[in-house]
């Protein structure tokens, strides 16, 4: 198939690129390097023009005419970390409305199968755990965080506005904590930043008194699931996630144990609105997709410091 992916140059997208290159198909990658980078291109520009095309564009403002029909677009492109939220206000919210529109429009018109990525910032700090896709959240819509939470949440509205009214075949992945090579170092998401601090001898910064949960899912567990939801029948929101759990503390101690350090950790004020607990309720991914994560937390774990450790040098 030929397919297109925007924010193709970012984290999880360009890994979602290389798996379906890997698969068989034609690829597409649109981006503006807001938070993309070209180093994640690399890979992906190995196949050759006649596989990979990349264009630089902003999905908010519109897609490029030109670059063909296409029989699947996965809709990646987001801003998508603490940091992104306080820098990035406006652009967050623009690709989640304006850039969704634009997806949704060209799949409407080339008869083309669309997934939105979504998130599990949805369910804001839920008073449900763990969360299942029927919940409906928590979610303060002026906060600090709100840019993201709630350009998500139009976002699932506008793509079942289209499946409903328009007929589009659309999917809606809620993407839960992911992590793997390829991350940013400095984007504010606890892993990249343990590992990066760790790796530095630095003191680990955790926020609040470390009892808020997280459920990490590694990169290539998270594209298996996205690809399997894509090709699936399921029009309602799917979870894809890893729903073991671990507290902030104890995802501390193990990456200074991971690394050697002995930099240890320093605490700091939660910060508003985060959520104090995260876990997927994974029953309608294994129903549908037969999917669950296979990637185990050590192996995960080395990859990623694997890379950041690669990437100082």
């Amino acid at each position: 198939m030929k397919i297109l992916v925007t924010g193709g140059a970012g984290f999880v997208p360009s890994h979602l690129c290389e798996r379906l290159l890997n698969d068989g198909h034609e690829v597409v990658a649109v981006d503006n390097f807001v938070t993309g980078h070209r180093r994640n291109l690399a890979v992906l520009e190995a196949f050759g023009p006649g596989r990979f095309q990349f264009v630089e564009a902003d999905v908010s403002r519109a897609i490029p005419d030109g670059l063909g029909t296409f029989d699947r677009v996965y809709h990646m492109a987001s801003p998508a970390s603490p940091i992104d939220y306080v820098e990035l206000p406006f652009e967050t919210l623009y690709v989640g409305s304006d850039g969704t529109r634009n997806a949704l429009e060209l799949a409407w018109k080339q008869g083309a199968r669309l997934l939105l990525a979504s998130t599990s910032e949805v369910y804001g700090d839920p008073a449900v755990h763990p969360q299942v896709e029927s919940y409906w959240g928590n979610v303060n819509p002026i906060g600090p965080r709100s840019v993201y939470d709630e350009a998500k949440r139009y976002a699932e509205a506008l793509t079942m506005a289209f499946h409903r009214y328009r007929g589009v075949q659309t999917r809606i992945v809620r993407i839960f904590n992911t992590y793997g090579p390829r991350m940013r170092a400095n984007d504010g998401r606890v892993m990249p930043t343990f590992i990066n601090q760790a790796l530095q001898g630095e003191p680990l910064t955790i926020f609040g008194d470390g009892s808020q949960t997280r459920s990490f899912c590694y990169v290539t567990d998270l594209v298996d699931g996205i690809i399997r939801l894509m090709e699936s029948d399921l029009s309602e929101p799917c979870n894809i996630g890893n729903p073991q759990e671990m507290t902030m503390s104890e995802l501390a101690g193990y990456i200074n144990r991971f690394t050697g350090s002995a930099g240890g950790v320093v605490t700091r004020p939660l910060p508003k609105d985060d959520p104090t607990r995260r876990k997927p309720d994974i029953s309608r991914a294994r129903q549908h997709l037969d999917w669950q994560p296979v990637v185990s937390f050590e192996d995960g774990v080395r990859a990623t410091v694997d890379y950041f450790r690669d990437l100082k040098d």
